[in-house]
């Protein structure tokens, strides 16, 4: 990133993060020459970017001139899940103008998903949401080149490997787009307005359809060398387990999933291990049961579903002692959809971690479920539209 660039967007970031500042302000928080900020400012209100706010309060003397994002500014942030849609415009503060979800199925392919997106966007629009965008972030289920903007070999992605995802959505809206991996949207939205917004290393574990993490290393998202770290739902947690979706046996997504508490659970139900799963399988028109039906049974006492979550929990765990003791992070956050199994789970993986790693690494370690829930994902998709936007305004 060229000098500009960054100067740029460090500047953006802060009237992002924390509103409407002095020019006085700005140029001792960027330690920059008053005659450089002025002229950078000058630039970026011709871009469209900044606009002024008025006056600051008086300190005595002169008055300095507020300036701030330009309220013309939007962004769409994106997060396709499994079976989900959920788009959010958002203005340059990152609150939100307009909200639009609903229920899709990943497995139709790009063409189909895509379609639907700018299908919504484009309501959006037509609902005065925006006149135009300025960049777009979409998180997808699988394992993302970042460079490149396409998924790579998604396990419950068909169709999607090495789709232009970015590409496309750049010429269909006229703006930069950034294409990232659920679980890094999710980590970033966390640490933007959640609650890990003042620690710089951490773990964002997203259980749900599959299993990722999300890496954070000194304030910065870490992707790897071809941006699939995190992928923790592949690690082999039982050898002779069951298949994985991605071709290999006993992956932890393959024992501890939405998908596999579901099968599970069934099949507790259909055995009559659990009245209460077998009541809700007699209700369901699915003729299965979910995970939310193990919640509800495991609040209501029911043994098999309380061993069915602390199982989950103890393979999570597992896998999360080893990581705690190879990057000693600040912070692990537990979201996603089976988050809400809530804290017989959360207990499960904290007994785990907290016996399996060094005391050095777990003394100070809190594990704590997501603050945002299902909005994470959006929110981290706003955060990395406004960083891309805000990098290339020059």
């Amino acid at each position: 990133m060229r000098g500009t660039e960054a100067l740029h967007l460090r500047l953006l970031r802060l009237l992002r993060d924390e509103g409407a500042i002095s020019r006085a302000e700005l140029a001792d928080r960027l330690q920059m020459p008053r005659p450089r900020l002025l002229a950078e400012l000058e630039r970026l209100v011709t871009l469209g970017y900044v606009a002024e706010a008025g006056l600051a309060a008086s300190r005595g003397g002169r008055r300095s001139t507020l300036v701030e994002l330009s309220p013309h500014l939007r962004f769409a942030a994106v997060d396709l899940g499994a079976s989900s849609i959920d788009v959010e415009v958002v203005n340059g503060r990152l609150e939100t103008v307009a909200v639009y979800a609903e229920v899709a199925d990943i497995r139709t392919g790009p063409k189909a998903i895509l379609h639907r997106v700018n299908d919504l966007l484009h309501k959006a629009k037509v609902d005065g949401a925006y006149e135009r965008l300025h960049a777009v972030g979409i998180g997808v289920p699988g394992p993302v080149s970042f460079r490149d903007g396409t998924p790579v070999s998604p396990p419950i992605m068909p169709g999607w490997d090495r789709f232009p995802v970015r590409e496309l959505l750049t010429r269909e809206h006229g703006c930069p787009a950034v294409v990232d991996n659920d679980v890094n949207i999710m980590a970033i939205g966390e640490r933007h307005g959640g609650v890990a917004h003042s620690v710089d290393d951490f773990l964002f574990v997203k259980i749900g359809t599959g299993i990722g993490c999300g890496i954070y290393l000194s304030g910065e998202v870490y992707r790897g060398n071809d941006g699939c770290a995190g992928d923790i739902g592949h690690i082999q947690v039982d050898a002779h387990g069951p298949v994985c979706s991605c071709g290999n046996v006993g992956c932890l997504e393959a024992l501890f999933s939405g998908a596999a508490l579901a099968r599970e659970a069934t099949a507790a139900a259909r055995g009559g291990a659990s009245p209460a799963l077998a009541e809700r399988l007699a209700a369901s028109p699915t003729d299965s049961v979910t995970a939310l039906d193990v919640a509800q049974g495991a609040s209501e006492g029911d043994v098999t579903c309380i061993r069915l979550i602390r199982d989950g929990g103890r393979r999570v765990g597992g896998v999360l002692a080893g990581l705690v003791s190879f990057a000693n992070p600040s912070m692990i956050v537990i979201g996603g959809g089976l988050a809400q199994l809530g804290h017989i789970l959360l207990a499960e993986i904290r007994s785990v971690v907290y016996r399996r790693s060094l005391p050095l690494a777990t003394g100070n370690l809190p594990v704590v479920l997501s603050e945002l829930g299902p909005r994470a994902g959006v929110a981290g998709a706003a955060v990395l539209a406004t960083d891309v936007a805000f990098a290339e305004a020059s």
